[in-house]
């Protein structure tokens, strides 16, 4: 069986990027986001990415970095608030952006991953989210239908994986990453630890490595996104 293991993140996204891509990647605001992954793409300069993702990063990290070099032609995404390029670009009529209530946006990358074509939510009913969409009534309740979410590729980040891909995330980590790598035609994971195959408990395993095709180790910055601190109390 060949190695799953690649020596860098621009060795582990060779052979997978091309113009009018769409990129699934995980994380929530900069918490379990795949940076090494993220940088690498910028660096392939592939370009009309439709981008999923929660958000868009901030200005200069995360998702954020490939706004800033025009390679995302279109977010499909649920909060996009702390990133002002997007903004600007969005407003300037430069990025094309497909809004997404969070859950909803979660479970079309699960039924994605999952196989499952489309599902009916009440979610957005009477808002401009429904707009266009069937519309749908069970018991008495009007649904809308929202389609399922599949990537050519996924990157995503984890704490820990063995050589097969069996990946473990780091609490708050385990966001949108299990499903979007689930929702992945490739799914490359980049992970702080690789260990041997057989070491990880099977019942502490978060993601079975056959949603996974490569794996890279990152070297992580780990930013805040928003530092926030107590004032201090006089006395």
């Amino acid at each position: 069986m060949s190695s799953k293991v690649y020596n860098s993140a621009k060795e582990a996204l060779e052979g997978l990027t091309f113009d009018g891509m769409t990129v699934m990647a995980g994380g929530f605001g900069l918490c379990g986001i795949p940076e090494n992954l993220i940088l690498a793409l910028r660096d392939s300069g592939v370009k009309d990415i439709t981008a999923i993702s929660n958000n868009a990063g901030v200005d200069d990290f995360g998702l954020g970095l490939l706004l800033q070099t025009r390679q995302i032609r279109k977010m499909i995404s649920s909060y996009v608030g702390e990133n002002k390029e997007f903004e600007r670009q969005y407003l300037s009529g430069e990025l094309e952006l497909e809004f997404n209530p969070q859950g909803t946006l979660a479970e079309r990358c699960r039924a994605g991953g999952a196989g499952i074509p489309g599902f009916y939510t009440k979610t957005g009913v009477g808002t401009l989210v429904a707009e266009g969409k069937e519309h749908r009534d069970f018991n008495g309740e009007t649904y809308i239908l929202e389609t399922g979410l599949v990537s050519d590729l996924s990157i995503v980040k984890a704490e820990k994986a063995d050589t097969q891909g069996n990946l473990i995330f780091n609490k708050t980590a385990r966001n949108f990453n299990p499903p979007m790598a689930m929702a992945g035609k490739v799914t490359v994971a980049e992970v702080e630890e690789i260990v041997p195959t057989g070491s990880l408990n099977p019942d502490e395993i978060h993601l079975p490595g056959i949603f996974v095709q490569r794996l890279v180790k990152g070297t992580f910055e780990k930013r805040i996104e928003q530092r926030t601190v107590r004032k201090r109390e006089h006395y």
